[in-house]
């Protein structure tokens, strides 16, 4: 027996009903998902606001220019023991990095000398971005910190990072409870971390590319 009409226009709500349900469902677990990343994101903010980075660029790749950057970071994580083992926040870090910049540029100046090198260096307080990073056991998110930068003549080559505040790369070591170290240690315990750092990575490197 042939379908009445009828009947065709019913099918087709129910149809067109139950896709509203799955797209209501679906819209109900993205708009989760996204506020979930985005609690993430601010986590990794807060980090991020709490950290002193070193980083030095060699002058070229040659193997005696990276011998020669490695030579200077030694220097420098001996010439600025004493300054970020007391601050207790990043602002008295950033502080007196600010205040003994050109004490941090001489050491290194001296250094290159040593190490029969004429040509020169270049010392700053900046923000600038980082990569996602591997400490030992422990990762900091890519984004932009505020940063020991020291350059090194043409500064062509491999660089290295490494974390004064709080002290992960000199003697000196922070405390393990400290404030921002536990902050550190807590975001590496996230559920699914890794996943959800390339996330928020992949989102924040588009959204300033859209700046």
């Amino acid at each position: 027996m042939k379908q009445s009409c009828f009947y065709k226009p019913h099918f087709t709500l129910s149809r067109y009903i139950r896709k509203i349900d799955v797209a209501v469902c679906f819209g109900i677990l993205l708009s989760v998902l996204l506020a979930n990343f985005a609690v993430f994101g601010q986590e990794c903010q807060q980090v991020r606001s709490k950290v002193l980075r070193l980083h030095i660029l060699a002058n070229s790749d040659s193997q005696e220019d990276q011998r020669v950057k490695l030579a200077v970071r030694d220097r420098i994580l001996l010439e600025t023991e004493d300054l970020f083992f007391l601050p207790q926040s990043q602002k008295g870090a950033k502080l007196a990095a600010q205040e003994n910049i050109q004490r941090i540029e001489q050491a290194a100046l001296e250094e290159l000398r040593n190490q029969g090198k004429s040509y020169g260096v270049r010392a700053e307080v900046t923000n600038m971005y980082f990569t996602t990073r591997q400490y030992g056991d422990l990762s900091l998110p890519a984004g932009n910190y505020d940063a020991v930068r020291i350059l090194l003549g043409d500064g062509g080559g491999k660089n290295w990072w490494c974390v004064m505040y709080p002290p992960m790369c000199i003697p000196a070591a922070e405390p393990s409870n400290s404030e921002e170290m536990q902050e550190i240690h807590n975001l590496n315990e996230t559920p699914v971390f890794i996943p959800k750092l390339a996330v928020v990575e992949l989102f924040e490197t588009i959204f300033s590319q859209t700046k």
